[in-house]
């Protein structure tokens, strides 16, 4: 019987790059031959409402891509479809397993994901080793002097600045060392995997030296395109996040403070799991929803009446994108002008959003709703006419995704917003106990 080849395997998660990946490097540091695995993991797929979802195919295209830069170094990469735990249970049987890396994911499913396969390859005296990769500082290396985590976004803004040296945002050495040579083979098709080709054309992502440096005057505006449209790279590791410090340090303050807030909703994620299904204060889940299936219909379709609310959601069923600034005024109104549970929204984004986080969008749902750590006051309430007179005064925006609003066609208000912003008020004092947040 011929003998197993001895190997150590990289497994590419979010961290879909070969330049500046913290595990790939550690993986090639050990001095054996390196065997790159992905695992379009069923669990995951399964629960995906649509055969034409963008992320599936931004994933499958980036994979392409380094699948063709391994081709250089002999090899390839190496996709399965199915569950981890299985797929690790066939490689143990094929290859002579010393050691799996692979860069940490702080979201509970994962931790639970890697724990067992830890315990699976524990049992045959396997090291699984997780590397920090997709944040500047993760788990416990940013908490307060008493050891907790911090649930402030400005204390731990400033701890993060102070903390921050050269070398923790260093790009990691160069890919030192060597791949299993193999022959090499395409990807499975899209096709194969349950899922069909989109709009979507995976560009390398790109650091937009004007976009950033003027990021703090026009980011607001959603007519204009002052945005870094990083968030699919950001959140499938297309791009490093040192990189994107690195370039922050330079050119916008700003826009740092923007990679720090997606800093802390992960490590509130990693040390308040519990926020996925609820919210982070506990008494913000007695406030008595009004849940209305049809008028949560309406604020999908955008058809709410106002304009700027409904701009974005219309963007975001086209597109799978929404600016920032509005995607924080339709959240505001989905909880407080309509009283619908934030969960409703959140489920919604996380199904149509390209850049889908669960920290970040688990984040911003609890902040809108006030519910979160670092939330709005429960009785600010954001006017959307007001707010759209502010960031798209001469209806640019607006009018690119409802052009019927000159014709007449477009409904009215589906409720006013004095009104609604009382029947909020009330909602959330009685739940809250008056003015106690």
């Amino acid at each position: 019987m011929e003998k197993a080849t001895r190997v150590v395997v990289f497994w590419f998660r979010r961290d879909l790059r070969m330049e500046d990946n913290k595990g790939l490097s550690r993986a090639l540091a050990t001095g054996l031959p390196v065997l790159p695995i992905f695992i379009f993991d069923t669990n995951i797929l399964e629960r995906l409402a649509s055969k034409t979802d963008r992320r599936v195919d931004y994933i499958h295209q980036a994979l392409e891509g380094i699948n063709r830069k391994l081709q250089k170094y002999g090899a390839r990469l190496n996709v399965f479809r199915g569950d981890p735990l299985t797929v690790f249970g066939t490689l143990a049987t094929q290859y002579d397993l010393q050691e799996v890396y692979c860069n940490r994911d702080y979201e509970p499913e994962a931790i639970q994901r890697d724990r067992e396969i830890f315990e699976f390859l524990k049992a045959s005296g396997v090291p699984f080793r997780g590397v920090k990769d997709q944040v500047i500082f993760d788990r416990n290396e940013l908490v307060k002097n008493d050891g907790t985590a911090y649930t402030i976004y400005t204390p731990y803004a400033k701890k993060w600045r102070e903390e921050l040296e050269r070398h923790t945002y260093q790009p990691s050495s160069g890919l030192v060392g060597h791949f299993l040579q193999q022959e090499h083979i395409p990807l499975i098709p899209l096709e194969q995997l349950g899922f069909k080709k989109t709009d979507l054309l995976f560009r390398l992502p790109r650091l937009d030296a004007e976009i950033i440096a003027n990021y703090d005057r026009y980011r607001d505006f959603p007519a204009l395109s002052a945005t870094t449209n990083l968030g699919m790279a950001l959140r499938f590791g297309t791009i490093s996040i040192r990189q994107c410090v690195a370039f922050a340090l330079e050119k916008n303050e700003v826009w740092l403070s923007e990679l720090i807030w997606r800093e802390f909703f992960m490590q509130i994620m990693y040390h308040y799991p519990h926020v996925v299904k609820e919210s982070f204060r506990k008494k913000y889940d007695d406030i008595q929803w009004r849940n209305h299936e049809e008028e949560f219909d309406r604020w999908c379709e955008g058809q709410t009446g106002y304009p700027l609310v409904d701009a974005g959601m219309r963007q975001l069923n086209k597109t799978g994108f929404m600016h920032n600034r509005v995607r924080m005024i339709a959240a505001s109104f989905l909880c407080k002008h309509l009283l619908i549970d934030w969960r409703w929204g959140e489920a919604y984004f996380a199904e149509k959003l390209n850049d889908y986080d669960l920290a970040a969008n688990n984040g911003n749902w609890q902040w809108a709703a006030g519910s979160g750590c670092d939330a709005a006051p429960y009785f600010r309430v954001f006017n959307p006419i007001l707010q759209a007179e502010k960031y798209d005064k001469n209806r640019v925006y607006i009018s690119r995704w409802i052009p019927e609003l000159v014709s007449g066609r477009y409904p009215g208000a589906m409720v006013d917003h004095a009104f609604a912003r009382e029947r909020a008020l009330k909602a959330y004092a009685a739940a809250l106990g008056k003015t106690n947040t």
